[in-house]
């Protein structure tokens, strides 16, 4: 299929698919060595989506590769469109209908065709089709008319998303209506049951998304075509309504409650929108009934929201939702609409978008270090979270010095100047946020603060509107200002600001508001305030020179003094006797008073201005035009620190070797070598040629094939074929004891090794099917070179989710000759490569991998630990496989151009990706499309990486546990080329202008919806050459390695430490409610972990030291059964009182109300008729807010 891309693009592609074929090669010569379970690379290659959907769905029905259906695909897609849902119902009753390849019964053929339909729907990247549907049946009618089609759903189905789950019990309608079966029939008791399961499901497992009322689930389950069913997932039943004769379990179902939830009822909107289109053509007309469903939803809401009533007048209004599961040590940086918070700017950064914000670095020093490049925060709007970068084309914080002094930090090198004299947060700064976040979730656009662009975009549009065109020449002539000037301001206005006086001039000729650099925030005080500030101005000393007033002296201790802090204009406190305005901010804050040569009696102007807002009478005093600076303040918290670390299971094990009990407590290959045997489940082989039993499917003594053998449980003894003649299916595996040294020492001999690594780390046993062992040589290897096994046989790194669209070479430490060599010629503006400061466009499939120099130590940046998987992966082909090494690395910086695989959890589809370089980060830098092609945004998503061959040589699905979700998260397909109009659609609206226009912040004003506005985004190029090039970007930085790279979340050791910084950061900024915080801390964590551990405490487990043997109560003997070893409390005291002590304390210091302090004196009773009194125990957390008040004061 052709995609549209310029010649050198595709040169770009095709590269990337022979890099990705040789690395194929490589695995399938080393696979067939026959060291691993099957003899062939594991993971399927997929060039486009359809070849992905029938790789996934390969898993469960191998005949369906080459059998047409790919093919089929593609024309379904070019008589429809790609990605509409008639393609997934078309190809679904196709392969329920047998027409590509043939299945043992009907039953299988349309479960195997509505898998196919579903996975075509989640793109064939998720595992939802595989592990999200249980079973598709078919059951009798009640009236036993004939048989109807009940799917039975499970959790995984949750990462499907809710529009296509929904869409899943479309598909199977649509093949069982195709295939004559009959419709469900649900009775009376099954209806109570659903409602009844639903709210069980809400108040006893966990909040539902969205919580249908009894009447619309009443209607659905009338009107549903096909059963919705569900695997019991909880260890509760439900409340009612058990023993039906149609429903096999009483145990709640998370996959039904779902389904039946946030599934078909909240996204019925979307599915009426395309039925009511094309569902009478597709014969859906039994359908119809969501027409009047929506009805009785909307009423059903109508009554739900009458409780909750919003200002008619109010345009936003605040939304607590981001606050209302905070967690302890993670701070609250603004309330919702709180002054003082973030200013909503729009734009994007070189490395924002897609749910990603940036922020000035400055303010990222200024919040304690808690906000580092690539922490989550959970905000306010337009969604629910976002990942935060860095930006220095924005406004920085406005902060009051310990002295009384207010400063302006607009550089990095300031807020490192001032960091340690910070007294309080007057305002956080600028959040940029893209257009394209406020299109993709409908949210009305909200006001912005008055900024450079829109100020040189309202200039323009003077010298348009007045001349014809934006004639600098002729705004000089009639300002008298140079032209080059200008030019340079208009142009450039982000980097280049006009003095005052030409502001002030520039604003007085064209009528357009002043410069909003010396613009203050008005519309944040009350009348009273400004009346606070004009009298104090009365006793002012002006200081003039031949242009006006450069210097404004005030006495200090005044509540004036307070209202020159909210208004965020910068002053000094001078000897703790006088307050100065100096210049420039002293002629702007003049002329905007209209102060001239001597204070005027503003209370005669003010005053008869009554009804007015306060910036409404400034913008009436002023000598100038105004504009509201601070627009919309948007709320946050933060929510998951940033990460980037190599993966490790429980226990670390190097290798899935299992060694049974006889590893001991750290699972050790030594320990099983002191033992000499290791007892555990293992496949059985047998090697003819030297006669004796092994584990793998080639011998360790003379490297010849072994024969697969079976064991019959019944018959105890072992066959050569699956299939017992007397019993029937034999099991793979056997429980057995094998010599362990014999394994270990020719595993050695193999490898050509004398030494061996001091702790080689196994598993204790497997949980895959099959129970097949990795080749314990790859253990030792991996111990060799400090790295730890994934539950799939890979090596992964995990990290956060950043865009990135653009990129300067020194910014990933990639010398220019090596980006020339990648395809990186020439630079935004169309110049040649030749400096490390150039603007680059990142390509589609190139990444850039962390490399944080200041993370934890447990952290290991990425460049590291790829570089010694490099040299184990080499080192492993060379000496197990009798290969020639792949990558042949001398340091970490020659990984650049290889190639990794990009998997996001709760996917099963990977992303060919190219490393380009290393950041300063600990996020994972790459496209918008990239990320969307993981089924991922920026808002705190995580994505982990696999080197390229190494997925090819240690991936295997023998590995995956045998429980329900264990395709999640593991490389089952390989896309290896990125089409656009094949990603999740959130990357068709992210922006992709060079500026926004005026239109945009004058319609922001009036509150209108982003589809009123014509901005350019990735969906207006889609199907073009420009959809892989020429993104624009509206706001530079100089660097985004900028800024905080790990967050004081992460390096501060103890709660104690990252609740003072909470709360000591609840104290300084402006924007949020202290004794808020701290009674969220208490209510939504500190009481909730300390009721639940107290009652786990009760009913907990006692666990042996030794062999980690777990009981439910205590031998009498008082010690282990198994090893006589001493048996350990798994739930301590000190794990329940740990935050007793903080509460009681932030109750003291906060004054929190009688309610929340009787409530912690019950539960510290509670905690003492367990415990008893213990003055000394567990108060280390809570001293701090007696002993060391002095901290934040």
């Amino acid at each position: 299929m052709a995609v549209a891309a310029s010649p050198q693009m595709q040169a770009y592609f095709d590269q990337l698919e022979k890099q990705t074929q040789d690395a194929f090669a490589v695995g399938q010569k080393a696979r067939a060595k026959l060291f691993d379970a099957v003899p062939q690379v594991e993971v399927s290659l997929a060039k486009n989506m359809a070849e992905r959907v029938v790789g996934l769905i390969s898993v469960l029905a191998p005949q369906i590769v080459n059998s047409g259906v790919v093919e089929r695909i593609i024309e379904l897609e070019k008589e429809y469109a790609p990605l509409d849902w008639r393609v997934a119902f078309r190809i679904a009753e196709e392969v329920a209908q047998q027409k590509f390849c043939k299945f043992k019964d009907e039953h299988e053929a349309i479960d195997i065709g509505i898998r196919t339909g579903f996975a075509y729907v989640t793109v064939g990247v998720v595992s939802s089709p595989l592990d999200g549907i249980v079973t598709i049946e078919f059951k009798d009618r009640m009236d036993r008319r004939g048989k109807y089609l009940s799917i039975s759903f499970a959790g995984p189905i949750r990462n499907a998303g809710g529009t296509a789950a929904a869409v899943s019990v479309l598909i199977a309608d649509y093949v069982r209506k195709k295939m004559k079966y009959d419709v469900f029939d649900a009775t009376e008791q099954e209806i109570k049951r659903a409602n009844t399961e639903l709210q069980d499901y809400h108040d006893r497992v966990t909040n539902l998304q969205y919580f249908p009322s009894a009447e619309e689930v009443e209607f659905l389950m009338k009107n549903l075509p096909v059963e919705v069913a569900g695997e019991p997932s909880e260890k509760m039943e439900v409340s009612n309504h058990k023993d039906l004769p149609r429903i096999p379990t009483n145990f709640i179902r998370s996959g039904y409650c779902l389904v039946l939830s946030s599934c078909i009822p909240l996204k019925a909107p979307k599915l009426w929108k395309q039925l009511g289109k094309w569902g009478k053509d597709l014969d859906m007309e039994q359908w119809n009934f969501l027409e009047e469903f929506l009805a009785i939803q909307k009423k059903a809401k109508a009554k739900g929201g009458g409780a909750v009533k919003k200002d008619a007048n109010a345009k936003l209004s605040p939304d607590y939702t981001y606050i209302a599961d905070l967690v302890a040590g993670r701070p609250i940086l603004g309330h919702p609409l709180r002054p003082g918070g973030f200013r909503l700017h729009y734009g994007r950064s070189r490395s924002s978008g897609l749910s990603g914000q940036s922020i000035h670095p400055a303010t990222m020093h200024v919040l304690e270090n808690y906000i580092a490049t690539g922490t989550q925060l959970k905000v306010e709007r337009p969604g629910k979270g976002a990942a935060f970068t860095p930006c220095d084309t924005i406004d920085g914080p406005i902060v009051k010095l310990d002295d009384g002094s207010v400063v302006r930090l607009e550089t990095e090198a300031l807020a490192l100047q001032y960091q340690k004299r910070v007294a309080e947060i007057l305002f956080l700064g600028d959040a940029l946020i893209d257009y394209g976040d406020f299109a993709n979730r409908n949210h009305v656009l909200a006001p912005a603060g008055y900024c450079p662009e829109w100020w040189a975009k309202e200039t323009e549009k003077f010298a348009i509107t007045t001349y014809g065109s934006a004639d600098y020449a002729k705004i000089a002539a009639e300002t008298g200002l140079p032209a080059e000037s200008i030019e340079q301001w208009l142009k450039n206005p982000m980097r280049a600001t006009p003095g005052v006086h030409d502001a002030i001039t520039l604003s007085k000729t064209t009528k357009v508001a002043l410069h909003p650099y010396y613009t203050y925030h008005w519309a944040d005080i009350d009348r009273a305030a400004l009346l606070t500030l004009t009298d104090w101005l009365q006793k002012a000393m002006l200081h003039t020179d031949g242009k006006g007033i450069y210097k404004i002296v005030l006495p200090l201790n005044n509540p004036g003094k307070r209202t020159l802090e909210l208004l965020g204009v910068p002053h000094l406190a001078v000897n703790k006797e006088f307050a100065v305005i100096e210049h420039p901010h002293a002629a702007a804050f003049a002329a905007q008073l209209n102060i001239t040569d001597k204070v005027p009696d503003f209370r005669a102007i003010i005053e008869p201005r009554a009804q007015e807002s306060t910036l409404a009478t400034i913008q009436a005093m002023s000598s100038v035009p105004l504009r509201d600076k601070s627009g919309t303040y948007i709320g946050s918290r933060m929510g998951r620190p940033e990460k980037a670390k190599q993966r490790k299971l429980t226990g670390s094990p190097h290798g899935l070797f299992p060694i049974g009990e006889e590893g001991g407590r750290m699972r050790s290959l030594q320990a099983a070598l002191k033992a000499g045997f290791v007892k555990a489940q293992y496949p059985i082989y047998t090697c003819k040629h030297c006669n004796t039993r092994t584990v793998f499917s080639i011998c360790e003594q003379c490297e010849r094939p072994t024969e697969k053998e079976y064991y019959c449980k019944f018959c105890a003894k072992t066959i050569p074929t699956p299939q017992c003649a007397m019993h029937g299916k034999a099991l793979p595996y056997q429980e057995q004891s094998i010599d362990i040294k014999r394994i270990f020492f020719s595993s050695l001999k193999l490898l050509g090794m004398d030494t061996y690594p001091d702790l080689i780390k196994g598993v204790r046993g497997t949980s895959n099917e099959s129970h097949f062992a990795e080749h314990p040589a790859k253990s030792i290897l991996r111990a060799k070179h400090d790295l730890y096994v994934n539950k799939d046989g890979t090596i992964r790194y995990d990290c956060s989710e950043i865009t990135l669209t653009h990129f300067k070479p020194f910014e990933i430490n990639t010398p220019v000759t090596k980006l020339l060599e990648l395809g990186y010629t020439h630079d935004i503006h169309g110049k040649p490569l030749e400096r490390d400061d150039q603007v680059l466009e990142i390509k589609p499939q190139d990444v850039v991998l962390p490399c944080c120099p200041h993370g934890p130590e447990d952290d290991e940046p990425a460049d590291a630990v790829m570089y010694r998987t490099a040299q184990f992966i080499d080192e492993l082909l060379i000496k197990l496989y009798k290969l020639p090494p792949y990558y042949c690395l001398s340091t970490p910086d020659d990984l650049v151009g290889h190639c990794i695989v990009g998997l996001a959890p709760h996917t099963s589809a990977g992303m060919l990706g190219r490393i380009i370089g290393f950041s300063k980060t600990q996020g994972f830098l790459a496209h918008p499309y990239y990320h969307q092609a993981c089924r991922r945004d920026c808002d705190g998503d995580e994505i982990g990486f696999i080197l390229l061959l190494d997925a090819f040589l240690n991936f295997s699905k023998s590995f995956l546990p045998n429980s329900r979700g264990s395709t999640m998260d593991a490389p089952l397909v390989l896309s290896n080329m990125l089409i656009p109009t094949e990603v999740d659609d959130q990357a068709f609206d992210v922006g992709i202008a060079w500026s926004y226009p005026v239109e945009l912040y004058e319609s922001a004003l009036q509150y209108k919806m982003p589809g009123d506005v014509k901005i350019p985004q990735i969906k207006h190029v889609l199907n073009t050459t420009l959809q892989y090039e020429q993104m624009g970007f509206t706001h530079d930085t100089e660097d985004t390695n900028a800024g905080v790279l790990c967050s004081a979340y992460k390096t501060l050791p103890s709660m104690e430490e990252k609740l003072r910084g909470q709360m000591i950061l609840a104290e300084k900024i402006r924007a949020v409610d202290t004794a808020d915080v701290a009674k969220l801390v208490i209510e939504k964590h500190f009481i909730r972990d300390t009721k639940g551990n107290l009652r786990k405490f009760s009913m907990q487990e006692f666990r042996c030291v030794n062999c980690n043997e777990k009981f439910r109560r205590p031998p009498l003997i008082g010690k282990c059964t198994h090893c006589q070893g001493k048996l350990l409390f798994t739930i301590t005291e000190g794990s329940v009182v740990k935050y007793l002590g903080p509460t009681i304390s932030l109750v003291d210091k906060y004054d929190l109300g009688p309610y929340l302090k009787q409530s912690v004196e019950i539960l510290q009773r509670r905690i003492e008729s367990v415990f008893g009194k213990d003055k000394e125990k567990q108060m280390g957390l809570g001293q701090w807010f007696t002993e060391k008040e002095q901290v934040s004061t």
